[in-house]
């Protein structure tokens, strides 16, 4: 068990060679392979989700537990499929981005494509025994069922088409807000609340800016493979800013959300991010520097880093905030000024 490998392959996309590769355990492999860094974004939305479903009086641990291992499972099975795509449509050549911010499991050699597709298919099985778990405690919901074809779909045609037609940064906003956070509300609560769907797209924005910035990052690059993403689509400026106005708009939401009483003003606390939205909002100002900044981690990816960076910032202050809002609605001298 390589334990140093695990907590390096969980906070960034570690470079392996083959010899390396060839010595590490399982588990390391299927951590870098599957991108392991990022799956934080999609554990924050299932938590989300059951903090939504707590507050209502709805939570169950067990269902819970199993939408957090399904929802990462099936995650890591999109980055585990998205790899092998790329590389079966030669995307993944000349020096592709995608092999030299990481290890491309596949371009480099690490490993075969069979391994790679049977990587992806324990892991796409892990997540749909999860899925069919919550079907069967939801006593067969017809709705559990399409939320659940709906995840199937997003995690196999995200790379493509949906990337190429400009439609992947998107899809992002919808699986890591209603699908994820509302959808994970409904198996846990058993309805739907249009409120949680408005309260989930704060946090949501902040994923799709770390999709927009990759993009950005990787703009020229896709323009040559025919790869049309948004900021392919609208140019970089304007997708400098659209990330910007992103990263903007949840503190308006929450606002809002707090002035109809969805939120206790507890929600304020999300304003803490403020200094490092404003640390790192100059850099979306200007475009990509043509060479690497001194010290600029993660070279030749720039602007995803720094969205990354804000996201994690923000949601985890907006986690905070939802589980405190929870802890001030239950306390009895509390619960009718809120009604």
């Amino acid at each position: 068990m390589n334990f140093a490998m695990w907590k390096k392959a969980l906070q960034v996309i570690p470079e392996v060679s083959k010899e390396e590769w060839d010595r590490l355990d399982v588990i390391s492999r299927w951590l870098i392979s599957t991108r392991a860094a990022v799956l934080i974004m999609t554990f924050i939305s299932a938590a989300l989700a059951g903090l939504f479903a707590w507050r209502d009086g709805s939570f169950a641990f067990l269902p819970w537990l199993a939408l957090v291992f399904g929802l990462i499972m099936a995650h890591a099975s999109n980055n585990i499929f998205n790899d092998y795509t790329d590389f079966v449509r030669g995307v993944d050549k000349d020096n592709y981005y995608r092999n030299i911010y990481g290890a491309q499991p596949i371009a480099s050699g690490l490993m075969t494509k069979r391994q790679h597709l049977t990587y992806f298919a324990v892991t796409g099985l892990l997540a749909l025994t999860a899925g069919l778990y919550l079907i069967f405690v939801n006593s067969n919901d017809p709705v559990v069922w399409v939320l659940l074809g709906l995840g199937a779909f997003f995690v196999l045609f995200y790379t493509w088409p949906l990337k190429y037609i400009a439609l992947g940064e998107i899809a992002v906003l919808l699986v890591w807000g209603p699908l994820m956070i509302g959808g994970g509300y409904y198996v846990l609560a058993h309805q739907w609340n249009w409120n949680v769907v408005l309260a989930c797209l704060p946090y949501a924005l902040g994923v799709t800016t770390v999709i927009f910035g990759k993009h950005i990052d990787k703009l020229e690059k896709d323009k040559e493979k025919n790869i049309h993403t948004l900021p392919v689509v609208i140019g970089e400026k304007a997708s400098r800013f659209t990330v910007l106005t992103m990263m903007v708009i949840p503190y308006f939401l929450t606002i809002y959300l707090i002035a109809i009483k969805f939120f206790t003003p507890i929600l304020l606390i999300v304003f803490l991010a403020v200094p490092t939205l404003l640390r790192l909002y100059p850099v979306f100002l200007k475009p990509k520097p043509e060479t690497k900044p001194e010290g600029q981690p993660g070279w030749p990816l720039y602007f995803v880093g720094y969205a990354f960076y804000n996201n994690r910032a923000f949601g985890m202050y907006f986690m905070v905030g939802l589980l405190l809002d929870i802890v001030i609605r239950i306390l009895p001298f509390t619960q009718n000024f809120w009604r």
